[in-house]
């Protein structure tokens, strides 16, 4: 490998990614499988802790709220979980979402409930997506490689800083704890932060509202900049969907195996494509409808039992057939795939 080649875990991806863009603080709690972020950054915070500040939180909800007073301070913050201290999270993702605080998290999906498994799931989704008590207004990557950790985690905070809203990377234990080779950038496009407050200027970041009315005139601007942004950073892969009979829809890690299954199908002269959502939230549902429109059939393949089923209908804008292959929290095998669709 050349020096700008490294072979390391999705997790350590992360945390190179995050070196890269200038990350200087992380506050967190353990829990597999995202633990091995924390500890890489306690790595970096041993060897210079001026450079990368580090805050071990009692829980994840006091890590979320730790991670936006040092974002308020100046610091380039984020914070990373999973499963249960992702549901912990919200609270002060919802926050940051209201007072469009730069918040940028890294959820390793594991299945539920609760300590269920920890090590593999796509049950997050609607959670990273939707959860909190606000109108969904965070971008949601999906990764599906190591190399996506890494890309993803310097994408993650460029997209936070620039548009004020909290964007969380999303993967799960196979991605975060499997070993790939990587490339890693010499000097990425690096948004700065800064802090939130002067000494020339009083800003007031509202938290508290005396009538619905006043939420509602700040509520609906923010959903209208959200809305805006979203044209210009929903993003979405496909393969063969120009003239595919059947398209199938996954996303993650379950892509890897789509992917690989397409390719032996298209061999055996059979029109399959494929499409995956990078970002869940904001939904590339306008490409998705323009390939569905021509083709016989969607097959959505998922971890879950109708997280990502549900995002596609919702955005659909045509009419077409839709099975589905779901096995919440276990791995989808190529072999699988082909089966499902001879």
């Amino acid at each position: 490998m050349n020096k700008n080649e490294k072979f390391i875990t999705g997790n350590q991806a992360i945390i190179e990614g995050a070196k890269a863009i200038g990350a200087n603080c992380m506050c967190g709690y353990p829990i597999t499988p995202a633990t091995e972020i924390l500890e890489e950054w306690a790595k970096l915070n041993s060897e210079n802790p001026k450079k990368y500040a580090m805050i071990q939180a009692e829980d994840e909800t006091s890590a979320g709220f730790n991670t936006i007073g040092a974002i308020l301070a100046g610091a380039k913050a984020f914070s990373a979980t999973a499963g249960p201290g992702h549901v912990l999270i919200q609270d002060p993702l919802s926050m940051a979402e209201a007072m469009r605080i730069p918040f940028v998290l890294f959820a390793m999906q594991r299945g539920g409930p609760s300590t269920g498994t920890v090590i593999y799931g796509q049950q997050e989704v609607t959670l990273a997506c939707f959860g909190g008590n606000g109108e969904g207004l965070r971008v949601v990557y999906s990764i599906s490689s190591v190399q996506e950790a890494y890309d993803y985690s310097i994408k993650a905070f460029n997209v936070a800083w620039q548009y004020r809203f909290p964007v969380i990377v999303l993967g799960d234990g196979y991605v975060a704890k499997m070993k790939q080779k990587i490339k890693v950038s010499k000097a990425p496009i690096n948004i700065k932060s800064q802090s939130f407050f002067n000494e020339s200027a009083f800003r007031n970041l509202r938290n508290c509202f005396n009538v619905e009315s006043q939420l509602a005139q700040v509520l609906n601007n923010d959903i209208k900049e959200f809305r805006a942004i979203s044209k210009k950073i929903v993003e979405s892969d496909q393969k063969y969907c120009q003239d595919a009979k059947i398209i199938i829809i996954a996303h993650g890690i379950v892509w890897q195996s789509v992917v690989e299954a397409v390719e032996i199908l298209r061999k055996k002269k059979i029109k399959v494509g494929c499409f995956r959502p990078i970002t869940l939230n904001p939904f590339d549902g306008v490409t998705l409808s323009r390939f569905a429109a021509k083709c016989d059939k969607l097959i959505i393949i998922e971890s879950s039992a109708g997280h990502l089923e549900r995002l596609v209908k919702s955005n659909l804008i045509t009419h077409v057939k839709i099975e589905c292959l779901q096995k919440p929290v276990e791995p989808i095998a190529v072999e699988e795939i082909i089966r499902f669709i001879k």
